[in-house]
């Protein structure tokens, strides 16, 4: 599968009608902290707040009639699904979307919304490659048309067009940072930017819950991922394509993988300062700078803001994994004597005048001297947290702090 600058320009034709030259836009805040002119590449202000619709409709009006009359399937985690939804209603074709049991409720209602009536949604698998799985075999079984996310020529190409606009706007930045899932749109992007600008680096950024870009690559050879971590939901693929990780091979200079606390972080930083409302994966690109603070400097650097769709109810997981990345927020099981005044003793002498509980569990049970008290403690700032566990010692308590990556936690907390 051979894909071209000259392919991804039709492409920018064939769409250019209904999709949105989305602005870039230079970001004061971001500049001045990365001593680097820094723009932000708005695709979360698609009509599906993502650039997901560019390859779905790309490749959806290059089929044939015949193709179209038999209907369409895809799978996906949210944003490629609105992409057919919408197009499936612009072209008045029935599709059928596969989500993952655990896709944002957010995502599958706009699914609906911009299906109009020429969408039906089925929930199955609890990944976004379960999903892939059971759409295959309705295309199989019905011959409706199955629509890639990112294996596939057209897609990669409407996904490309991002590229072609920041060329437009930016005659040769010297960075692009770019998300990866399953690799569609950083492959697009790096043939638009590289045919024509070959000086131009490309970063690719992933969760390292979903780093299967980073470890595929590693591996010279596509590696399916055992596992990935959700919460970073649009790029949560555990295999990459055949095609894409070619492509990335040959144009990428690095892929940055960063925790899903610090994409967290960023979310709350971008909504706070800029009011931009992201996904996780659209703020993937700007959490990675931090990753490159030292080599960016005085550069000229293009951040992919890739989408948009978060559900306004995800905010309490975001905030959590914030803090706890910060180290700003901890959770204890202390033993506690069962006797009057303990918890006056752990308030009055252990913690700090602006360490806040924010969960306490405990049951008293008879026949017991002590017992485990659950706590949760959330600090003005991580340097507040080591005073905290001396004073516990100090003062006779023995305790345990839960780590978030044990099957107890999230039992727990």
């Amino acid at each position: 599968m051979k894909i071209t600058r000259k392919e991804i320009e039709e492409a920018a034709v064939r769409i250019g009608d209904v999709t949105d030259k989305t602005p870039l836009q230079y970001s004061q805040r971001l500049s001045q902290q990365y001593e680097a002119k820094i723009y932000l590449k708005r695709e979360d202000l698609q009509q599906v707040r993502s650039f997901k619709i560019r390859g779905a409709l790309n490749k959806m009006v290059s089929l044939s009639d015949e193709e179209k009359s038999k209907g369409v399937v895809t799978a996906s985690a949210g944003n490629h699904a609105q992409g057919v939804a919408f197009s499936c209603n612009k072209l008045k074709v029935n599709g059928v979307v596969y989500m993952p049991v655990v896709a944002p409720n957010q995502k599958v209602e706009r699914v609906k919304y911009f299906g109009n009536g020429h969408v039906t949604v089925k929930l199955e698998g609890d990944s976004y490659d379960e999903a892939v799985v059971a759409a295959k075999k309705y295309s199989h079984e019905t011959g409706a048309v199955y629509i890639p996310a990112f294996e596939d020529e057209k897609v990669i190409a409407g996904q490309g067009t991002v590229g072609l606009e920041i060329l437009e706007k930016l005659d040769s930045p010297d960075y692009i940072f770019c998300q990866i899932g399953g690799g569609g749109l950083i492959s697009g992007v790096a043939i638009a930017v590289k045919e024509l600008k070959r000086s131009v680096k490309i970063f690719g950024v992933e969760p390292s819950g979903a780093a299967s870009m980073a470890v595929s690559l590693e591996n010279k050879k596509v590696t399916p991922l055992h596992e990935v971590d959700t919460f970073c939901d649009g790029v949560a693929v555990k295999t990459v394509g055949e095609t894409t990780l070619k492509i990335c091979q040959k144009y990428l200079e690095k892929v940055i993988v960063v925790p899903e606390g610090q994409v967290a972080t960023t979310m709350i930083d971008l909504f706070q300062n800029e009011g931009i409302v992201t996904e996780p994966s659209g703020a993937l690109t700007v959490s990675a700078l931090e990753d490159v603070k030292n080599e960016i400097k005085g550069k000229v650097v293009v951040c992919i803001i890739s989408g948009g769709n978060n559900d306004l109810l995800r905010y309490p997981e975001i905030m959590e994994k914030s803090l706890i990345f910060q180290g700003r927020k901890h959770y204890f099981l202390v033993e506690f004597a069962q006797k009057p005044g303990q918890l006056k003793k752990f308030v009055n002498h252990v913690l700090g005048q602006k360490d806040d509980i924010v969960l306490f569990e405990y049951v008293k049970r008879t026949n017991r001297e002590k017992g485990p008290v659950l706590v949760g403690v959330e600090f003005s700032k991580k340097e507040d947290y080591p005073p905290m566990v001396k004073k516990m010692s100090d003062f006779g308590f023995k305790f345990k702090e839960l780590n978030p990556d044990e099957l107890s936690y999230n039992f727990l907390v």
